[in-house]
């Protein structure tokens, strides 16, 4: 399971734009905590913290204990907004996770054993990744930090849906009226155009060959 980071912030006194320009030439980050039946609560955090954790990928599915000025509260990210020119964290919503929560996160997938697919190893076929993430409802103290999906015997032509995928305890996927592909093994491609390719290369030295014997 996910663990647990650990964020400082400070109080905010002020909403609104003025207020949200000052802080960040603190070069800090306006956010807020809202959720679990509480009033919103108005803070700043560090812009090089929130920077380091959005840049792991993992920002908005990370279970975080956010310390505002001693108070320690549960909280994920919900909704992350960035200057469209220079693609910084400006503007952060935290939802306030109380006990037994559970919460919709996308989920990243990986893959293993693609060495022992012989659809992949011996056919040269292409894994297709159709979906790179899956939304689940889990319970927020048990968030998983992938799905790992084995690829041990998938053949060219195999489908891997989320039914053949086995969840942590507790997790449950939100699309429920359909049991959705994750990704399939394909034919190769490649392969055929570099045969058609050869061929042509054949016929084209196959013709040189032949005008220069008549030159003779």
């Amino acid at each position: 399971m996910a663990q647990t980071m650990a964020l400082t912030a400070e109080r905010r006194d002020r909403a609104g734009k003025g207020a949200a320009r000052a802080t960040r030439r603190e070069d800090k980050v306006p956010a807020v905590i809202y959720g679990d039946k509480k009033e919103p609560t108005l803070i700043k955090v560090e812009k090089r913290e929130v920077t380091k954790l959005w840049n792991t990928g993992n920002f908005m599915s990370t279970l975080l204990e956010l310390d505002v000025e001693g108070e320690k509260t549960r909280v994920i990210a919900r909704d992350v907004q960035l200057d469209p020119v220079r693609d910084w964290v400006i503007h952060v919503d935290f939802l306030r996770l109380g006990k037994g929560s559970r919460i919709n996160v996308m989920i990243p997938v990986h893959f293993i054993n693609e060495d022992q697919s012989p659809g992949i190893d011996k056919k040269k076929g292409v894994l297709n990744v159709v979906r790179h993430e899956v939304e689940l409802k889990v319970p927020a103290s048990d968030i998983p930090e992938e799905l790992v999906i084995d690829l041990t015997g998938k053949e060219i032509g195999d489908s891997i849906h989320i039914s053949h995928v086995d969840l942590p305890a507790g997790a449950k996927p939100t699309i429920t009226d359909r049991d959705f592909t994750i990704a399939t093994i394909a034919a190769p491609t490649i392969a055929v155009a570099d045969d058609e390719g050869d061929a042509e290369g054949e016929d084209s030295g196959e013709e040189a060959a032949a005008e220069e014997g008549g030159e003779e």
